[in-house]
């Protein structure tokens, strides 16, 4: 797997996981709802760590910063 997922990427991915797990937590509560909120917090947590993100790769997208050679 090549990484497709930059710095800026990472964080903004890593601080919405932190509110999709805080409002699955607090402010949804008893429902479906905060299962599909987890999974989706558990899948942007997944992408920050290993720097890959599957519908990047779909869509020829990457968000690493090239180094000029």
């Amino acid at each position: 797997m090549k990484k497709n997922v930059g710095q800026t990427d990472k964080i903004l991915r890593t601080l919405a996981a932190v509110v999709l797990f805080y409002l699955a937590h607090q402010v949804v509560t008893e429902t479906p709802w905060n299962y599909v909120l987890y999974i989706f917090g558990v899948v942007f947590v997944l992408v920050a760590i290993f720097g890959f993100c599957p519908l990047y790769s779909v869509f020829k997208m990457d968000t690493t910063e090239k180094k000029e050679e």
